[in-house]
């Protein structure tokens, strides 16, 4: 059998399809919200689909890496924090998976292709945290890089996913200042406490820097999102608006920054920095990282923990008789 191209018109003749493009782009341009119930180009559609489900899979494994440091937190006030800020997390890819699900695609069917390793999550939760500090360095500055993603992206074109970001960024705020008063502490402590957040900020600030997506020069989908209004800045704003709105605070802590090329350039008003290495992110969000395989196991493992409590609730909205817990 001879594949064919996938119809791009979906169906409509080119001058309906023409037509229908012309007026979607125009009430992009004109700031109103697209609803699921709107015709929709397929490629933006597909595109949402794709970026939603990555973040929503990013959210429930970021909050692995701080959860497993919750038994081991050096104050109860600290422990009370991250089971917060953990149980946040979780809640925010609850929130995602259901303005996914707007688009299409059933919240089991993304869950099972996250621990089928056939979807991706963001490139800094396939990293260790390897002490109290990356903590700290997880909630202050991955959490920040993310508020100015998410903030950007919660006033896009598309609603179910604008405004599931404005609830997600009410909670990210606290994040913020809970992993910048960690760091403050560790910062201001003694020097053991002082080299324990040096190191962190060693191990992770590579990462970081791949945070917010490759370079404009070589992202093959900023400039479409960009131009149907899901995304406000491109992948190089958004890094230049981190650096202009961590590197002073990080000097003032006195942390080093782990970039020997970075410096503030007064005529261009830009943060200069050494380009990160573009061949490690491809490989680290193809599931090529230290604990990929750590995140994708311990989610099939909840995710089948849990099963016997959605056959559960299945079975009672069909008003069957409701399967037991398997014994422990």
């Amino acid at each position: 059998m001879v594949a064919t191209a996938p119809d791009k018109t979906g169906g409509l003749s080119q001058a309906e399809y023409d037509r229908r493009l012309a007026e979607f782009e125009a009430r992009i341009a004109r700031g109103e919200k697209v609803e699921p119930a709107d015709w929709m180009p397929d490629a933006y559609r597909n595109q949402l689909i794709r970026l939603i489900h990555v973040h929503a899979n990013s959210e429930i494994c970021g909050a692995l890496p701080e959860g497993k440091w919750i038994p081991h937190a050096p104050t109860f006030k600290r422990k009370l924090a991250l089971v917060a800020k953990v149980q946040d997390e979780v809640g925010h890819a609850q929130l995602l998976y259901r303005a996914a699900e707007t688009l299409g695609p059933s919240r089991e069917q993304m869950v099972e292709d996250l621990i089928a390793g056939r979807s991706k999550f963001s490139n800094v939760f396939h990293y260790p945290a390897e002490t109290w500090a990356d903590v700290a360095t997880i909630a202050w500055l991955i959490d920040g890089a993310a508020i100015i993603n998410q903030m950007m992206m919660s006033e896009g074109s598309y609603g179910p996913y604008a405004r599931a970001l404005k609830r997600i960024c009410y909670e990210e705020a606290f994040h913020l200042k809970h992993g910048y008063e960690m760091c403050i502490a560790l910062a201001t402590g003694t020097k053991y406490q002082r080299d324990l957040l040096q190191d962190a900020m060693n191990r992770w600030w590579p990462p970081i820097m791949m945070f917010h997506g490759p370079s404009d020069k070589e992202s093959t989908h900023t400039e479409l999102l960009v131009k149907w209004g899901v995304k406000l800045k491109t992948n190089d704003e958004q890094r230049q608006q981190f650096l202009k709105q961590f590197v002073p605070k990080m000097i003032d802590l006195g942390i080093k920054v782990p970039d020997e090329g970075c410096r503030y350039d007064e005529a261009t008003d830009t943060w200069l920095y050494t380009e990160p290495d573009w061949d490690e992110f491809k490989r680290v969000v193809r599931g090529g990282g230290p604990v990929t395989h750590e995140r994708i196991e311990t989610r099939r493992m909840a995710h089948e923990d849990g099963r016997w409590v959605r056959e559960a609730l299945a079975a009672a909205a069909a008003k069957r008789p409701v399967p037991m817990p398997p014994a422990s």
